[in-house]
């Protein structure tokens, strides 16, 4: 399979390599198959990923809102998109994770997410990820941030 490693690599090319990662990592993962069944993949540049999701019931918590590992599942899974997106085809493994909770999302909020890669070197990826909300007025409130570092020696 041809893989996107060349910087000229087209908008579209990654695109389509980003999904065929995501397709292929859902297929052996029941969690993202049940949190993030209906994630939509919006656009993908080297080094940055954004994707949409609407707040269903399962993603909420006792109180009516979006639950803390429905987004620390979102900065996990993003972490792997943002990778993908550097031509990668294994997008490694977790060593740490961190999430801050600024705000609430509800049933039927879309929730927009972007990864940003702050390096992708020969060992590991640091990666940053925002999930907001989109507001009626088409502005965006952070909903929480997250720090990911993923070991992706190949």
């Amino acid at each position: 399979m041809a893989t996107p490693t060349d910087q000229t690599c087209s908008a579209e090319f990654l695109q389509e390599h980003v999904e065929l990662i995501w397709s292929q990592i859902r297929e052996n993962s029941p969690i993202y198959q049940f949190a993030l069944e209906k994630i939509k993949i919006n656009s993908v540049e080297k080094g940055t990923v954004k994707a949409g999701l609407r707040v269903e019931k399962k993603h909420l918590n006792s109180k009516g809102f979006l639950h803390g590992t429905v987004s620390t599942c979102l900065i996990d899974w993003m972490g792997s998109m943002v990778i993908a997106s550097h031509g990668l085809e294994k997008t490694g493994l977790s060593t740490d994770i961190h999430a801050t909770y600024i705000a609430t999302a509800q049933e039927g909020d879309m929730l927009l997410v972007v990864g940003q890669a702050s390096r992708v070197g020969r060992s590991l990826a640091f990666l940053t990820v925002n999930i907001s909300k989109v507001l009626p007025s088409g502005e965006t409130q952070i909903v929480a941030t997250g720090t990911h570092t993923k070991y992706i020696k190949q």
